[in-house]
C-alpha cells in the first residue's frame, strides 16, 4: 500500500475514534423508549443511527467514489467497485446493558477483496487497524495471531445464536466438545471485537453463524494481516456474505476448522 493509502487508513481510523467518543458519551443515557427492536433480539437506538451518520459523512469526504453497505441503512445502499462496509456499533445489546465491550467497525472493500479495516473497541480504547499487505496493528503496535499449535491449550470465542436457531443442536454439541477439548470458550457479544482479539493473539480461534457483512468485514482483514486464516464453515472464502465464519491462528487452523466443519456444516 502506498503513502496515499496509508493516509486514508489514518483518516479512517480518526473518524472511527471520533465516532467512538460520541458513542462513549452516550453511555447510560439511552432511555427504554429510545430503543427499537429491528427483529428478534436485534436492538437499535439513536446512538447506532447517529454514529452511522457520522461515519458516512466522514468517509464520504475521504473517499467519495465508494459506495456504502451499512447496518442501519441511514444512507442509500450501493454496491460499487469500492464499498465501505460499516457497523457503527457492534455490540449494541452490550452497550444498552452497560457492558463495556462494543466497537465501531469499518472496512473498505474493492469488490470482494478487503483493502482496509479499522475496529475501534471503545471500552478499552483500543484501535485495531490493517491494510492489505501492510500488517495489523493495535494502537500503532504490530500484532500477530497466537503461535499456540495445540487446540487443547487454545481459548476459543463464539457468538450465541440469537435469531437463527436452525443449527442450535449442532452448535451446542460443538460447544460441549470444546468444553472438554480446549482451554475455554468465551462469548463477548461483539463479533468485531472477537476477530480483533484473534488478530491480537488473545483468542486462538473464533466461529459464529447468523452474521452480516458489517459484523466481520474489518475483522477478516485484521486476522489475515496478523497471520491468521479466515473462511466459512466449509473452508471457502465466503465469510463476508456467507453468514458464517471460522477464523483462527494458522497454527491451529487445520484442527479447528475441521472440528467446526464436522459439527456445523449444513447437509
Amino acid at each position: 500500500m502506498n503513502n496515499n493509502w496509508e493516509a486514508l487508513l489514518g483518516e479512517t481510523a480518526e473518524i472511527c475514534r471520533e465516532t467512538g467518543k460520541f458513542i462513549a458519551s452516550q453511555r447510560r443515557k439511552v432511555q427504554a423508549g429510545q430503543v427499537e427492536t429491528k427483529s428478534l433480539n436485534s436492538l437499535v437506538s439513536y446512538v447506532d443511527q447517529e454514529a452511522e451518520r457520522k461515519l458516512v459523512d466522514g468517509l464520504s469526504k475521504v473517499f467519495p467514489e465508494a459506495g456504502f453497505i451499512t447496518e442501519e441503512e441511514t444512507v442509500a445502499q450501493e454496491r460499487k467497485e469500492w464499498n465501505w462496509i460499516i457497523d457503527p456499533l457492534d455490540g449494541t445489546t452490550n452497550f444498552l446493558f452497560d457492558l463495556p465491550i462494543f466497537a465501531v467497525s469499518v472496512a473498505l472493500y474493492q469488490n470482494n477483496r478487503p483493502q482496509l479495516g479499522v475496529i475501534y473497541e471503545i471500552g478499552q480504547d483500543e484501535l485495531f487497524t490493517a491494510y492489505a499487505g501492510g500488517g495489523a496493528f493495535c494502537n500503532g503496535r504490530s500484532i500477530s495471531v497466537s503461535p499456540q499449535n495445540e487446540l487443547a491449550k487454545s481459548l476459543i470465542a463464539t457468538g450465541f445464536p440469537y435469531y437463527d436457531f436452525k443449527r442450535l443442536n449442532e452448535f451446542n454439541e460443538l460447544l460441549a466438545h470444546l468444553y472438554t477439548h480446549a482451554r475455554g470458550v468465551r462469548r463477548l457479544g461483539s463479533a468485531a471485537t472477537d476477530l480483533a482479539y484473534v488478530a491480537a493473539g488473545r483468542f486462538n480461534g473464533f466461529f459464529e453463524y447468523g452474521l452480516s457483512p458489517w459484523d466481520v468485514a474489518a475483522g477478516i482483514l485484521l486476522v489475515r494481516e496478523a497471520g491468521g486464516v479466515v473462511g466459512d464453515f466449509n473452508g471457502e472464502d465466503k465469510a463476508l456474505f456467507g453468514g458464517e465464519i471460522c477464523a483462527s491462528a494458522e497454527a491451529i487452523h487445520q484442527d479447528f476448522s475441521s472440528l467446526v466443519k464436522q459439527y456445523m456444516l449444513e447437509d
